[in-house]
């Protein structure tokens, strides 16, 4: 019966967010039963997108990542796919209405990464962002408000500014491992050789008037979602912390991260603000 393929499916992609991300599948688990799984769908696809770009190094990146979209597209259009991370993500897809231009946003970004190693402008550095990390947080806005339009075009604009601010938290965290390992350059105008205070600090503020739109937001979204998404709010609000404090020239030689117990605080104080209704 085909419900034993659905069923396997979605456990593959709750089993690739569990295994890609500890802080993300910690937010995941906060959201209420009847979206989690969505959720879970949707990070599946993203993250196997990215990991062709990304990890694949002794592969035919081009090569595997064609194929992966034409996979994509037909899941899309015939409703199943024998790639179980595929046939979850097209069922949460046409479940919730998800637009189409979005799946296509984040392809367009996710396939720039094969090549383009300089973002030279600020339209660039933001046509980048908005395809690799807005969309995705649209997406997941379709699952929060059950695909509710009106809902959806009055959370937008704080959506996406949330997904900007995880994305460029994510570039400065990673900052040795693009430049280095990656040979990539996200921020525009920023001398990655001679980063220094002052260049760090800007980023930052950028990154801190994405926060405040997106935690505007957060307090609107339906309460299935709420817990959660201000859970990966207060984790990234939290790496972003550590990273204002960083000297900048050890963000450029070593990864900044979260240790788990600082996040199991971080979910026990997040859940005692929600529970007295402080967010």
């Amino acid at each position: 019966m085909k419900i034993l393929f659905d069923n396997v499916s979605k456990a593959c992609s709750k089993l690739v967010t569990n295994t890609y991300s500890t802080s993300f599948s910690m937010a995941t688990k906060m959201l209420s039963d009847c979206i989690r799984q969505d959720i879970y769908n949707i990070y599946g696809f993203v993250r196997f997108a990215d990991e062709i770009v990304d990890s694949f190094h002794d592969y035919d990146k081009e090569k595997l990542f064609k194929h992966f979209e034409d996979d994509l597209e037909n899941a899309i259009n015939d409703k199943i796919s024998l790639n179980p991370i595929l046939n979850s993500f097209q069922d949460t897809f046409h479940k919730y209405g998800i637009d189409k231009h979005l799946v296509d946003a984040f392809m367009s970004s996710m396939r720039l990464d094969l090549h383009k190693k300089d973002y030279l402008t600020d339209q660039e550095y933001r046509d980048y962002i908005y395809g690799s990390a807005d969309v995705v947080g649209l997406m997941c806005l379709k699952v929060f408000v059950k695909g509710d339009n009106k809902k959806y075009d009055d959370l937008k604009e704080s959506a996406m500014s949330l997904g900007s601010a995880f994305q460029k938290v994510n570039f400065l965290r990673d900052l040795k491992a693009d430049f280095e390992g990656l040979n990539r350059t996200y921020f525009p105008d920023t001398d990655l050789n001679k980063l220094d205070e002052i260049s760090k600090q800007a980023i930052i503020r950028d990154i801190e008037a994405d926060f405040t739109k997106g935690l505007a937001g957060i307090k609107r979204l339906p309460l299935e979602a709420k817990f959660g998404v201000f859970m990966a709010y207060r984790y990234y609000s939290k790496l972003l912390q550590k990273l204002k404090k960083t000297p900048a020239l050890k963000i450029k030689s070593a990864r900044i991260r979260v240790p788990n117990y600082r996040k199991i605080e971080l979910l026990t104080r997040s859940y005692v603000k929600y529970q007295l209704n402080l967010l």
